[in-house]
């Protein structure tokens, strides 16, 4: 491999495909994988993409104002009006690399519906749609000569001087790498919360990186807690059910079997996420039972199946038959609306420093994220950037400036508990509604974790950077919640 790139993207979901396919063919680059290609919260993503491709019977103002309403209107109404504007052609163009989403028995493009959305405007593919799209922008981007692929290697360290300076670990050996430009795409912080939708990745690399670059974070106690997780309590990974399936018609119940959102709002169980979680929490307060359930099974059981056949199949792997039987559900960790704060081509604070996707900040979800827009600012802003990084590029001293790392590494292996530790103390400190006591308690044991981690001689691997970021991402959180703040952190 090369020692020096115009580009370093970290990250590989949609983002950081997307960057790549719109960088400059000129432009040498190297996409890093923290572990295999596939594995990032993008993958998982069911629903699908929402995009106005029908303007007949949808609208793009229309779409504009579903997204600023379930923003609770502290979104940022120019990257709103960026992302429903320019979203469909990209939905195009990944159509045009390979991405198949369902039709109906006319060949029309199928639209569904979920929470907060005003007309069915989502695209899919089944309840897989993450996954289609995650794979065939991968299969484009391994065909284009400029882009080097290093999979399973960690980013153990990212430093700005003149250029941009790596520590890159793969195995047993380590690699420094320089570029001119970054691109973070490294995706959410969902391992910082004991239950989480999110892929093992998730541990807020990227997000930690910037900040310690001295970069601008913003709103990182902006998260979405999902209302319909599965309720699996012998695991911390919490699979998944989609919100589109109460699209299709699933009823919430509660522990009596009885549907309750009518008492709360008039869109039902088709109200925005954060809404839905709000008054799950709320109804749970008035039953005393934590138990809840999705149910689909008056639907006909061959549309359930193939509407949701990766849903399906998982269920039957814990013994429950959605066509038949409720499926019960609980709120966890779901999405990140905060994050490394960027202008409207994905450009931070700090010089030639980029971000993308989940772990960026461009105010497009405001304080919840309206369904499926997630996929498609991934597409339309990682697209901006790789522009806007072609255009400077053009006018840049190719010189590289060398990078330096320390070459006497410590031997000591980190201490287990400290994420664990963490986790436990985000669940008590901010669960869909924030416990200022439990939050007063974990910063200070937050910032114990800081300075043991800091202070320690321990190996740089991946446990040791994984603890650290989780414990820089806890402890901004629980700042901007005790402050009160929906500012920039520095």
């Amino acid at each position: 491999m090369k020692k020096n790139y115009d580009v370093v993207i970290v990250g590989s979901g949609i983002a950081g495909l997307y960057t790549a396919l719109n960088l400059s063919p000129r432009l040498q680059v190297l996409l890093v994988s923290k572990r295999e290609l596939t594995l990032n919260n993008s993958s998982l993503a069911q629903g699908g993409v929402a995009s106005v491709l029908d303007t007949v019977h949808d609208s793009k103002e229309a779409h504009f104002r579903d997204t600023m309403i379930a923003g609770g209107q502290k979104n940022n109404p120019d990257a709103v009006r960026i992302l429903v504007e320019e979203g469909p052609d990209d939905v195009r163009k990944i159509m045009e690399y390979g991405v198949e989403f369902d039709k109906t028995p006319d060949g029309k493009l199928h639209y569904t519906l979920e929470g907060g959305h005003s007309k069915p405007r989502i695209v899919h593919h089944k309840d897989a749609t993450g996954r289609e799209i995650v794979e065939k922008l991968l299969l484009q981007v391994k065909k284009l000569p400029n882009v080097e692929i290093m999979e399973h290697t960690l980013t153990a360290c990212v430093k700005k001087g003149k250029d941009f300076h790596f520590d890159l670990i793969r195995g047993e050996e380590h690699f420094h790498v320089n570029s001119h430009f970054c691109m973070m795409a490294s995706g959410g912080i969902g391992r910082v919360y004991e239950y989480t939708t999110n892929s093992k990745i998730a541990t807020g690399d990227g997000i930690a990186f910037a900040y310690e670059m001295g970069a601008k974070i913003k709103n990182l106690h902006y998260i979405q807690f999902h209302p319909t997780g599965f309720a699996n309590k012998l695991t911390r990974e919490t699979f998944l059910i989609s919100e589109s399936v109460r699209g299709e018609g699933a009823y919430l119940l509660n522990c009596h079997g009885e549907r309750f959102m009518q008492k709360y709002d008039s869109r039902l169980e088709l109200a925005p996420r954060d809404v839905v979680s709000h008054f799950i929490m709320k109804e749970e307060k008035a039953t005393g039972s934590n138990e809840f359930f999705l149910d689909i099974s008056y639907k006909d059981p061959e549309f359930i199946k193939n509407r949701f056949p990766m849903i399906y199949q998982n269920l039957l792997k814990e013994g429950i038959d959605m066509t038949k039987d409720k499926i019960p559900v609980y709120p966890c960790h779901h999405y990140l609306m905060g994050g490394i704060d960027v202008d409207l081509n994905g450009k931070t604070s700090i010089d030639r420093l980029y971000a993308a996707g989940e772990c960026s900040h461009t105010g497009v979800h405001g304080n919840n994220r309206l369904a499926s827009n997630s996929l498609l600012e991934g597409l339309v802003f990682s697209r901006r950037a790789a522009k806007e990084i072609n255009r400077l590029s053009d006018l840049f001293d190719q010189e590289f400036e060398e990078g330096s790392f320390p070459e006497d590494r410590y031997t000591e292996p980190c201490p287990h508990g400290f994420r664990t530790e963490t986790r436990n103390i985000m669940q008590r400190a901010y669960f869909v509604n924030p416990n200022l006591e439990e939050a007063r308690k974990g910063f200070e044991e937050i910032k114990r974790f800081q300075q043991l981690l800091e202070n320690g001689h321990y190996r740089l691997d991946m446990d040791y950077v994984e603890a650290k970021s989780l414990t820089t991402v806890a402890y901004i959180i629980l700042k901007e919640v005790l402050t009160g703040q929906d500012e920039t952190v520095k």
